[in-house]
């Protein structure tokens, strides 16, 4: 809301007419008052509201780069490599062209 320099000038005048040139100082100092606590207190509802907003963000990303990380840790072939030899001996090569039992596509 702007004002015109007429329309500013219409409320000073309505100001002295209605409560006098002596309380004008007054009248001012406690506008300015008000405003500066107005003022002061529209920053603290802002720094809380980024505060709040804020917070639940790095939250999220920090949880976000935890889930990275475990996913770039995470090998599960490591873990598949390390249960095959424990469990399982190495199979032994058989060479088909010398085995008589075997019936497949060896021509002979």
């Amino acid at each position: 809301m702007e004002l015109s320099i007429g329309e500013m000038l219409m409320i000073a005048l309505a100001i002295v007419v209605l409560f006098g040139p002596d309380k004008l100082p007054e009248i001012a100092r406690g506008l300015g008052e008000g405003v500066r606590k107005m003022r002061g207190a529209v920053d603290d509802i802002k720094t809380e509201i980024m505060k709040e907003a804020d917070n639940p963000v790095s939250e999220i990303k920090k949880e976000i780069d935890k889930v990275k990380q475990s996913a770039q840790d995470y090998n599960p072939l490591a873990d598949r490599k390390t249960e095959t030899f424990i469990n399982e001996e190495t199979p032994k090569k058989i060479d088909l062209s010398e085995d008589d039992s075997h019936e497949g596509p060896v021509s002979r």
